[in-house]
């Protein structure tokens, strides 16, 4: 293990959170962020895909060099790379669809195929796929080009219902939503609990999507007409009083544990 390679370092923390309701409510609400910010930034702001997209990915290389250079997990670190991956992962996907003119059917299942090779060379190397053993570099890289392509994949295949399949966001969310709940359900059945959060997790991104896009979008387009700017921001505050939250009771029990 790459932990154990030098003997003068200690060995990394778990560099993923618990997979708490928090976890998710976070990780649903930075996937709407991703949604609404990129369209705010790129539609809104008028700096084009391009320039959005090489913003972004300058963001996140700057969030992920923190993110590896840490030995333990910070919350504000983790998720502020977790809401840049969205918008990196948006981005990319847009990209394909309106500059390239890609079919969302066929770029959907090249990020599906580049995910299903992702999980299987960190597999072959690693022997596991767990979010609860994070604890060398090298599987945390491999986590995060899991997680971009969760991002990017999400993003197809919620695009690819919602518009080339003509669900809708309202339809979307619950289409999503109701996926989700199943996977959910299967977990407490006992059936594998890696492949039950991996595919949750590729999954609340579509929901987020859908979620985002029906609050900011026009009436017109069957959304509640709030605008990209204004539900970004009420997201982003959200996301941040509960990374707060997370990480004043992280503080508080770390304290707890040095008193006994």
């Amino acid at each position: 293990m790459l932990a154990a390679a030098n003997p003068q370092r200690p060995p990394l923390l778990n560099k993923v959170p618990e997979v708490t309701a928090i976890f998710w409510i976070i990780k649903i609400l930075s996937t709407t962020v991703g949604e609404t910010g990129a369209d705010y930034l790129a539609v809104h702001v008028g700096l084009g895909a391009s320039p959005t997209t090489m913003i972004m990915v300058g963001f996140l290389i700057v969030a992920l060099g923190l993110q590896l250079r840490e030995r333990s997990y910070v919350p504000w670190i983790y998720w502020l790379t977790v809401v840049l991956v969205s918008v990196v992962g948006t981005q990319i996907t847009d990209f394909l669809t309106d500059k390239l003119e890609i079919s969302l059917y066929l770029s959907t299942v090249v990020f599906a195929a580049a995910l299903a090779a992702i999980f299987a060379i960190w597999y072959g190397v690693e022997r596991t796929l767990s979010i609860r053993a994070i604890v060398t570099r090298r599987r945390e890289l491999f986590y995060w080009a899991a997680v971009l392509f969760t991002f990017a994949l999400g993003t197809a295949a919620g695009d690819l219902a919602t518009e080339a399949l003509g669900l809708g966001f309202q339809l979307g969310v619950i289409v999503f939503a109701v996926l989700i709940a199943a996977i959910a359900f299967a977990y407490h059945l006992g059936v594998n609990p890696v492949l039950t959060f991996w595919l949750a997790y590729i999954l609340t991104r579509p929901l987020g999507a859908s979620l985002g896009d029906l609050l900011s979008q026009s009436r017109d387009y069957g959304g509640a007409g709030l605008g990209t700017i204004y539900t970004s921001l009420a997201f982003l505050t959200v996301i941040v009083a509960l990374v707060a939250w997370v990480s004043f009771e992280g503080e508080r029990t770390s304290s707890a544990d040095r008193v006994r």
